[in-house]
């Protein structure tokens, strides 16, 4: 397919006809004809450029649960929407045929989906959302700009499934429009996220999570996938459950998933259950009163369960989901306020 582009909205013009993006918390310097680390945004001639607008790689009207969020429109479906590249370079990647372009197929089996089709989608297929997910949101930052303030307009809510890597100013141009910010901290040390992502500066990550609570309002769920050998170590795991505690507030759910071999990895084996469970019981300790462990089907702290009375709020078993405990955002056994978000999406700026 022939790929639109759109000129990019954050940028600076630098000497020499180079670039500096400033979408990402990369601020790649771009020369010309070149692309930045993405492979989605390219210097013409001193313009920058998004290649990738409205391209989509994959297209599900996904359970919301499945992104993972928890507490936010549970029992709902999301048009779920990826396209291709990514600002990371996750070794574990499970999603790698469409976020690392330049070593599969780019743009195979694409579809063109402009923002007024994919509000039309989400209505088809009786969504009450939009997610950006499957490989980084920001990477097509214009469009999903666009498709997010159209979503406002017709009553849907907004999702970022995203590393967090975004721009202050890029989340500020978006942060009217976006109600949910489900990132994932995939550990707390600057070894880990330079061996597993090829990140520095990771820290800025969690400066923009607690800025998208705090000044946007926006929902925020943290997921840690639980790597053997890499982040599995309690001193990590602590610094993660204390920093949702102190910076986003103990009713932020915390997910910590299962890891499975993939991508460059296929040389560890899964986590441990018991792994997991470990976890699960160090977020606890921290205070955090929701913690949930993902890719196990069946377990136990699948459901949310009130922290005050101990009753049974939201059952969930994998992405069957049945509400029986809520009102509003509190347990209506109790009235524990339980942070859930279940009406008054935004209305856009």
């Amino acid at each position: 397919m022939e790929k639109p582009m759109r000129e990019a909205m954050l940028y600076e013009k630098l000497p020499g006809s180079r670039v500096r993006c400033n979408i990402c918390q990369r601020r790649c310097v771009i020369n010309p004809e070149k692309f930045g680390v993405c492979q989605m945004y390219q210097n013409r001639d001193g313009v920058l450029y998004n290649m990738n607008y409205a391209v989509v790689s994959s297209v599900a009207a996904d359970p919301i649960e499945k992104k993972p969020l928890f507490h936010f429109f549970p029992d709902t479906l999301a048009l779920s929407l990826g396209t291709w590249g990514c600002n990371f370079h996750c070794q574990h990647c499970q999603n790698w045929e469409i976020s690392s372009p330049e070593i599969s197929q780019p743009w195979r089996g694409s579809q063109e989906i402009q923002p007024q089709a994919a509000i039309e989608l989400a209505k088809r297929y009786q969504c009450d959302g939009i997610a950006w997910t499957y490989n980084e949101p920001s990477i097509w930052f214009e469009y999903t700009l666009d498709s997010a303030k159209l979503a406002k307009q017709n009553n849907l809510y907004t999702v970022y499934v995203t590393n967090g890597y975004l721009t202050p100013e890029a989340l500020d141009t978006i942060g009217p429009y976006l109600d949910a910010w489900r990132v994932d901290v995939k550990g707390f040390s600057d070894s880990l996220y330079r061996d597993l992502a090829r990140v520095t500066h990771w820290r800025r990550i969690l400066d923009v999570a607690k800025r998208a609570k705090d000044k946007w309002n926006m929902h925020v769920e943290v997921v840690t996938n639980i790597i053997p050998t890499m982040n599995d170590d309690d001193q990590q795991l602590e610094d993660i459950a204390n920093w949702i505690r102190d910076d986003l507030g103990e009713l932020t759910p915390w997910h910590v998933t299962r890891f499975y071999p993939n991508f460059r990895m296929m040389h560890l084996p899964p986590t441990p259950v018991s792994t997991l469970e470990h976890a699960y019981d160090i977020g606890r300790k921290a205070g955090l009163r929701f913690v949930y462990a993902g890719n196990v089907p069946g377990h136990k702290s699948e459901s949310t369960f009130c922290y005050s009375c101990g009753r049974l709020i939201v059952e969930r078993v994998g992405y069957q989901t049945k509400v029986v405990g809520l009102e509003g955002s509190r347990c209506k056994f109790c009235g524990a306020e339980l942070n859930f978000r279940t009406s008054g999406v935004k209305e856009g700026a």
